[in-house]
This record gives C-alpha cells, sequence and structure tokens, in this order.
C-alpha cells in the first residue's frame, strides 16, 4: 500500500530529508513509499495537506512552525510537551500526535564531546523550537546554558551583550547556533557574535547542515575552535522519526 510522508515548514529547499528517505525506500524495497517537500505560507494549511493527501502517514516539521503547529494536534508525546516543540507528526486517520527526536538527537551528537563539556556553559543562539530541543538536551547532561536573542525576553542576553562584555564567550565555551542564520540559500548570513573572542577552547556547534560549514562554522574555525554541522543529528533524528511512524 502506498504511503507518504514529508516536512513541512516554510521553506523546505535546504533539506537533506527527501534526498535521505529517498536513499532508505530504495535500499530497503519500499517502492510505495514517498518522501516528499511541502512548503507552507502559514501552518494553518496542514488541514488543507493532509485532507488533499489521505495517504501521508508522518511529516516532520521544520522552522518556523515546531512551536506553531502544536495547538493543531490531537495529543503531544510528554517529551515534547515537557520540551515545547514537535518536529515530528504521526499521523492515524485524522489523529495527528507530536513528538520530538530533535532533543535526543542532539543529545546523542554531542557525546562526541562529553570529556570536553566537563564544567563547561553553553550559549544557545537562538530561542525558537529548535532552541527548545536543545535546553532539554543540556539539562539531561547537566551542562548549564543560557540564550542569546535579536531582543526579546526569553534570553538572558542579547547579541550586543556579547560584544560589550567579553567575561560572556569566556564563560561558555560550547557555542550552539539555532538560528537559520547561514542556511541555504541565505549562506552568507551569519549570527552576530563577536569571533574575534573565540579560541580553541570553544566548541562550536551548528545545527545547520546546508551547507556543510556555514559562515558562524567557517568563522569559528578560522579562530582554532572545534566545528560541529548538524547533519549527523539529522540522521540521528530521522531514524527515530521513522520509528515513530511504524510504531
Amino acid at each position: 500500500m502506498a504511503k507518504r510522508f514529508g516536512l513541512i515548514g516554510l521553506k523546505v529547499g535546504h533539506s537533506f530529508s527527501k534526498a535521505y528517505f529517498d536513499e532508505k525506500f530504495f535500499r530497503e524495497g519500499l517502492m510505495d513509499y514517498r518522501y516528499e517537500l511541502y512548503p507552507m505560507p502559514e501552518v494553518g494549511a496542514l488541514k488543507k495537506l493532509l485532507q488533499e493527501n489521505p495517504e501521508i502517514v508522518g511529516l516532520n516539521v521544520t522552522i518556523p512552525y515546531k512551536e506553531q503547529v502544536m495547538p493543531l494536534l490531537n495529543e503531544i508525546d510528554a517529551d515534547a510537551a515537557s520540551i515545547g516543540a514537535v518536529n515530528v507528526i504521526q499521523v492515524r486517520g485524522d489523529k495527528l500526535k507530536g513528538f520530538n527526536t530533535d532533543s535526543i538527537a542532539f543529545f546523542e551528537t554531542l557525546q562526541h564531546w562529553k570529556d570536553k563539556l566537563v564544567g563547561q556553559c553553553a550559549l544557545i543562539l537562538g530561542t525558537g523550537g529548535s532552541s527548545k530541543a536543545v535546553q532539554k538536551a543540556l539539562e539531561k547532561m547537566n551542562i548549564p546554558y543560557q540564550s542569546v536573542s535579536r531582543g526579546n525576553d526569553k534570553a538572558k542576553f542579547k547579541y550586543e551583550d556579547l560584544k560589550s562584555d567579553p567575561s560572556v564567550l569566556q564563560n561558555h565555551r560550547l557555542i550552539i547556533n539555532t538560528t537559520p542564520l547561514g542556511m541555504s540559500p541565505d549562506t552568507n548570513s551569519f549570527p552576530d557574535i563577536p569571533y574575534d573572542q573565540l579560541g580553541e577552547d570553544h566548541l562550536i556547534y551548528d545545527l545547520i547542515y546546508n551547507p556543510a560549514r556555514t559562515q558562524f562554522l567557517q568563522k569559528a574555525e578560522m579562530r582554532g575552535c572545534a566545528i560541529k554541522n548538524g547533519l549527523e543529528m539529522l540522521h540521528i533524528q530521522a531514524e527515530k522519526s521513522w520509528e515513530i511512524w511504524n510504531a
């Protein structure tokens, strides 16, 4: 029986998810399975999408709908509810259940730096749904963190605080970008932090994976930082999404 899966978001052309699942379906002989990209101008378009495509049984959710989609769901997994963001939707007829695989995927990829993170504090750039997943993972690892934003009151720091107070970056050696800055096709953008304050002791993680080396990562690498992009995280969360859709 034909089954369809996909990714919803405001812009989805940057995503490697379709290529990942197309390869998976081919490798596993699932010839009637399809994974599509569904750009949506607003999150309310989800209802129409599902009405017009009754074969959809699972969806991933990307920026900026990981929080906005939650009121549209019939049920939310306890972990996703505690995080406050959903990136996976299980579709069972007209019943929609939300999950979050971003947090556990980030947690697992961060284990590569586990020894380096002892006694360190983290700085999270951004306050959206991806930021919430990162926060949950850091709490699980007992890593203290603070958030940075362009000006809303969800974050302790604004970007200008990082420039005026060098102690912020000195005291936060793990820096995670959860914003879309630098993501294809806008590859020339990057978070506005004082890169000259970064050094070899900093661990720089960008959740973006397209391009593989964003301006954020390139600038950090030039300062001698250890860097990591979000491709491994994508693969892990994709496989966990697959488990949820087939549960």
